[in-house]
């Protein structure tokens, strides 16, 4: 079984809207591939370099959605009228009621502006509320400081991390810090406490 999500599913608030990411998608997300490379640094799947690398990750990403195991959003930043990036639902598992949250990325001009916790909000919400999911876990590589915070600043518990766990794109192998927040963190505090912060 699948998730049972909308074709044209659309997250939106008065600061950020997400749609589902299409492959003309290319012609909006390319200013960031050409020009900021550095945003993939930590991905194992990396779109920066110019437009053959972000054909090859939108189209990955695009497959997977036909197979019902992610779904990915391209992020538009409403004040600014501008294609900030993208994130998107992946490891999507309806036996087990969770999901993970990431392959996220935004533009430098959108880091630090609090688009991103108006993103996380929209997507913790559609997750919890409407997919009824239990469990959204998210993950990085354990050195991404600056990934960590963010997560941790939305209401993440740390829960360890995977030795040794993947790849990276450069050689190597890298850990990966899992946290995740649960159905009822969300209840109880974690909305409540990020939307006061929006």
């Amino acid at each position: 079984m699948a998730f049972d999500f909308e074709q044209n599913l659309i997250l939106e608030d008065e600061r950020v809207l997400l749609r589902p990411l299409e492959f003309s998608d290319v012609e909006n997300l390319l200013y960031l591939s050409e020009n900021e490379p550095e945003l993939w640094k930590f991905s194992l799947v990396r779109a920066g370099g110019g437009r053959e690398h972000l054909e090859h990750y939108i189209r990955i990403a695009l497959e997977a959605r036909e197979k019902h195991t992610e779904f990915p959003f391209i992020v538009f930043d409403k004040t600014t009228s501008r294609y900030a990036g993208s994130t998107r639902y992946y490891d999507m598992n309806f036996g087990f009621s969770s999901l993970q949250l990431g392959y996220t990325w935004y533009g430098k001009d959108f880091q630090g502006t609090g688009l991103n916790k108006h993103c996380k909000f929209l997507l913790l919400q559609y997750a919890f509320e409407t997919l009824r999911i239990e469990r959204v876990e998210f993950r990085a590589d354990a050195s991404n400081e600056k990934s960590i915070a963010a997560m941790k600043s939305i209401g993440c518990t740390v829960e360890g991390i995977f030795r040794s766990h993947q790849p990276k794109a450069e050689g190597g192998r890298r850990d990966s810090i899992v946290l995740s927040i649960l159905k009822s963190e969300w209840e109880a505090t974690v909305k409540e406490n990020l939307s006061s912060r929006l």
